[in-house]
């Protein structure tokens, strides 16, 4: 059976010559029973800028899957969102709280935005996501954009949430960076 999601990582032998170092799935997946279908495939992180270039270790063995990244680092994961059935109930906002609470994440407490979407949520970074495979709907606080294979958005560090509209998976490629917001910006939770 094929990889669902294939990592490749290069790195130097001991003479210095580049080499791949490891060539499969990602060791790390990230999914849980309350959404099937989800899926985070933890490709790669950095623990600071400038990052370490070593392939000796890898380093998201060493971490539990969080949505922000390291402070000072970066983030890539792949992520399958699978199509959203409309005519399901929304999950408890319980259940959403715990759901960020086990990713790293503060939940929104705003009613409305759960009503919106249940998993509404901010990361403080600068997201660039590239949708793979699919589409998939962004939401924000008030709007919404369709975005479609090959489209990539800038999300930077606002409220938002991904609904898959389209009745077939939708595969997203996520790099992170960590971010602050600048002096003034006072984001609305």
């Amino acid at each position: 059976m094929a990889p669902r999601m294939r990592r490749v990582v290069t790195g130097h032998d001991a003479n210095g010559k580049a080499v791949v170092v490891e060539d499969g799935e990602p060791p790390v997946t990230f999914a849980r029973p309350e959404v099937p279908g989800l899926a985070f495939f933890e490709v790669w992180n950095t623990q600071s800028s400038p990052a370490k270039i070593a392939a000796s270790s890898d380093p998201t063995k060493d971490r539990p899957v969080k949505v922000p990244p390291p402070s000072r680092g970066t983030i890539i994961r792949v992520i399958d969102f699978p199509p959203e059935d409309s005519s399901k109930p929304k999950p408890p906002m319980e259940l959403a709280g715990k759901l960020f609470e086990l990713m790293g994440l503060h939940p929104v407490t705003d009613p409305k935005l759960y009503e919106r979407h249940p998993f509404m949520h901010r990361t403080q970074s600068v997201d660039y996501g590239i949708v793979l495979e699919g589409s998939v709907t962004l939401l924000l606080d008030d709007t919404e954009i369709d975005l479609k294979t090959g489209d990539v958005v800038v999300q930077n560090g606002t409220i938002h949430a991904w609904q898959n509209r389209s009745g077939a998976n939708c595969r997203m490629a996520f790099i992170l960076v960590d971010g602050e917001y600048e002096a003034g910006v006072k984001p609305v939770s």
